[in-house]
């Protein structure tokens, strides 16, 4: 049986009144996930930790699904993450995450964003918030009835689309500093897990 190689990131930055335990607890939840299984090899990097941008270049060049986790913070990344990815990208420049923009001097005015070096690579993301789910729902509600994904983290989720990865569904979580529900999340978690990796429809077939 063939094996799927899957390269999992905590973004979870200890910062601040952070402690990156939500993202924490989700990161080592995944990584018992596909230890567990022999389909599955499994590497990962905690941004919190050293790493060495050639060898993260590395890890995504090698992976077929790359699993972020990360807080948003202030609508955004976490600075600890967003300096990996600053990192580990232009490391990647022309070493496998992406050689160019995708546009040539001939004509410059299309094809942006076409230069990636990941075609045939996955990605999934995992959020946590402060912010409850219907605060992105509800009419009249801060979010103005915009997803995560096509609100805060489309820019993300372009980024991505550069290197040429393709999505695999996110799952987010909310209000998990005023009414966290860890084990409903982490059952909700598991479950997504086995829908996207190992049910006889899953999105990646082992």
């Amino acid at each position: 049986m063939e094996t799927k190689k899957i390269f999992i990131i905590n973004g979870g930055q200890v910062f601040g009144h952070s402690g990156g335990r939500f993202n924490k607890t989700l990161f080592e939840a995944t990584k018992a996930f596909f230890n567990n299984k022999p389909e599955f090899e499994v590497q990962y990097t905690d941004i919190n930790e050293a790493y060495d941008a050639r060898a993260e270049v590395d890890k995504f060049v090698w992976a077929d699904v790359i699993i972020y986790h990360t807080p948003v913070w202030w609508f955004q990344l976490p600075h600890g993450f967003k300096q990996y990815i600053d990192e580990v990208f232009t490391e990647g420049h022309a070493t496998g995450i992406y050689h160019s923009d995708g546009r040539s001097s001939a004509n410059p005015e299309i094809n942006y964003g076409t230069g990636g070096m990941m075609h045939g690579t996955k990605y999934m993301l995992t959020t946590s918030w402060n912010a409850p789910a219907t605060a992105f729902t509800l009419p009249g509600e801060f979010f103005n009835e915009r997803s995560v994904d096509d609100g805060p983290l489309f820019g993300f989720h372009r980024m991505n689309a550069f290197t040429g990865m393709e999505p695999l569904e996110s799952i987010h979580f909310h209000d998990v500093e005023k009414n966290a529900d860890i084990p409903g999340d982490m059952q909700r978690y598991e479950a997504h897990l086995n829908k996207l990796f190992i049910a006889n429809d899953a999105e990646v077939a082992a």
